[in-house]
């Protein structure tokens, strides 16, 4: 039987700034449009935290029952590793969109924002499909697209409208650097599985792109994260303090450009994700100090 500390491994936490930072940039972007609302945003923080632990736990179950991580290198792996019953994982990843879905309802009764009721649902379905089902989608290449579209786009623009009740170019820039970032964790990752996932017959995009072609997809996005922030300049000129968050994404940055494999790699999703939230932050605080000093 797994401990709790195994459990929360399986969690995989070091993913969770990428359900924090899109809702942090969509509150800040409700701020630049004239209206947030912290109770709402508090809401989306949940919804946004409990998908990515459903879907952790989904991918945990889904590849542990194909036997893909039979052989991983990395964090935890509940059903890979023997240490959990397949039906338990597959119960929490429920149990997380199940309460995921509750926040949603709430989110949407509150704010009036129903049309964000189907986008939940669909959130739902594609986190389940990820490695879930008869066809995933992360099996054959899909993966950066999804997180892209559900961690980026859309947790960034629903946390905004569901405050503003409306959308901002700002918004769109900042859900497209939040979501490039939060594309290159994933990027990250699935370049570390590289030949375990070929093996295994996981044709991630990473597998799809090889080696060399997946690090130059990280650092690219890396770049289209800083030139969202610095065309967001436009409408809150503070917001160029996201770059300040540059220099946490440096040991990641060496470690994918300077060629590292294997468990070398693990450091550098962790240095991803502080990057994405860093990032978060910052824009995030430079509108407020833009707010009061403009």
């Amino acid at each position: 039987m797994a401990t709790l500390n195994q459990w929360v491994a399986g969690a995989r936490p070091r993913t969770l700034p990428a359900a924090v930072a899109p809702v942090l940039v969509g509150t800040a972007a409700a701020g630049v449009g004239g209206r947030h609302v912290i109770g709402y945003a508090v809401l989306a923080l949940a919804i946004a935290l409990a998908l990515q632990v459903g879907v952790n736990y989904a991918n945990d179950y889904s590849d542990g029952v194909r036997g893909t991580d039979a052989e991983r290198v990395g964090p935890v792996r509940l059903v890979g590793q023997g240490l959990a019953q397949p039906a338990n994982v597959k119960l929490a990843a429920f149990a997380a969109f199940g309460f995921a879905a509750l926040a949603g309802l709430a989110l949407v009764g509150l704010s009036g924002a129903w049309w964000l009721l189907p986008i939940g649902v669909l959130c739902v379905i594609a986190a389940w499909k990820y490695t879930g089902g008869d066809s995933p989608y992360g099996y054959r290449g899909l993966g950066e697209v999804f997180v892209f579209v559900f961690f980026g786009l859309v947790a960034t623009l629903g946390t905004q409208y569901s405050q503003l009740l409306s959308l901002t170019w700002f918004g769109l820039l900042g859900a497209v650097g939040v979501g490039a970032i939060a594309s290159a964790i994933l990027v990250a990752n699935n370049l570390r599985d590289i030949p375990t996932d070929e093996v295994a017959g996981k044709r991630t995009l990473a597998v799809r792109l090889g080696d060399a072609g997946t690090r130059r997809l990280w650092l690219g996005l890396i770049v289209v994260s800083v030139l969202c922030c610095v065309a967001m300049v436009a409408f809150a000129p503070w917001a160029l303090a996201g770059l300040l968050a540059l220099p946490l994404a440096w040991p990641a940055a060496r470690a994918i450009t300077g060629g590292a494999t294997g468990r070398d790699l693990v450091p550098a999703l962790g240095a991803t994700g502080l990057y994405e939230i860093g990032y978060a932050v910052l824009i995030t605080v430079g509108v407020i100090v833009g707010s009061l000093v403009g």
